[in-house]
């Protein structure tokens, strides 16, 4: 019996593509195959929890409001055990589902309707982030950065807090590595967003990175309402406190 989830044959990484609307999944699908990639595709966050669990999926491409199981819902439950990009699919009158998806745990969000070409795009460039967390480069200790209680490896791909695992999402952790990275220099929003998403940055994009600041705070500062790690320069950006 057809559960809903299809496999579809391609070359590259494999994305899942969750929407409940059919012609949306099926034109999205369309495009990343003419580009190389496999897909699975899903109609709900229920399916979209099945496929994860029958295929090696790369990155989601996840909507917002579905039947059974919403986006938020799903990504919530997958955050739980898997890091992998997801990117959030909502339409230009959902602003809250966006910021709060980015707060479950989201990479980036793309409206609807969207554009092919930035589709593409954003596809492409949070696969090569989450690739860079492989490597087979031997261990240093430059693989390692440590400032106070807050460890770094970047070999594992680990944040450690006081000697405890905190899981990160793929884009978490390349904010706070560009930050342990260069202690105590202040980085405008627009700043970290060229680095981390490696686009130009809009004037759009200060939300998009504060919404993650928030959320490393949550998983990395003891006292969110006094920060230890990780400052606001107020009128210009964000820094790493230095500590030794």
């Amino acid at each position: 019996m057809d559960s809903g989830v299809i496999k579809e044959n391609g070359d590259q990484a494999t994305i899942l593509v969750v929407d409940d609307n059919k012609e949306i999944v099926y034109s999205i699908s369309e495009l990343l195959k003419y580009e190389g990639f496999e897909v699975v595709k899903a109609y709900d966050g229920m399916q979209a929890l099945d496929a994860m669990e029958k295929y090696p999926v790369d990155l989601i491409l996840l909507d917002v409001m579905m039947p059974r199981l919403n986006g938020l819902s799903a990504l919530m439950k997958l955050r739980e055990k898997s890091r992998i990009p997801v990117i959030i699919l909502s339409a230009k009158t959902e602003e809250s589902d966006k910021v709060s998806g980015l707060v479950l745990g989201a990479d980036d969000y793309v409206e609807k309707p969207y554009n092919p070409a930035e589709l593409i795009a954003r596809v492409k460039a949070h696969l090569r982030r989450y690739r860079a967390w492989g490597g087979s480069a031997p261990r240093t200790e430059a693989d390692q950065i440590v400032n106070g209680g807050l460890m770094l490896d970047k070999k594992q791909r680990l944040v450690i807090v006081e000697g405890e695992e905190v899981r990160l999402t793929a884009t978490e952790y390349k904010i706070l590595e560009l930050l342990m990275e260069h202690p105590g220099q202040v980085f405008s929003a627009e700043q970290i967003y060229e680095n981390v998403w490696q686009e130009t940055a809009s004037y759009t994009v200060e939300n998009t990175v504060m919404v993650h600041i928030r959320h490393i705070r949550e998983k990395v500062e003891i006292d969110t309402k006094k920060p230890r790690y990780v400052k606001v320069v107020w009128g210009i950006g964000y820094k790493m406190e230095k500590y030794e």
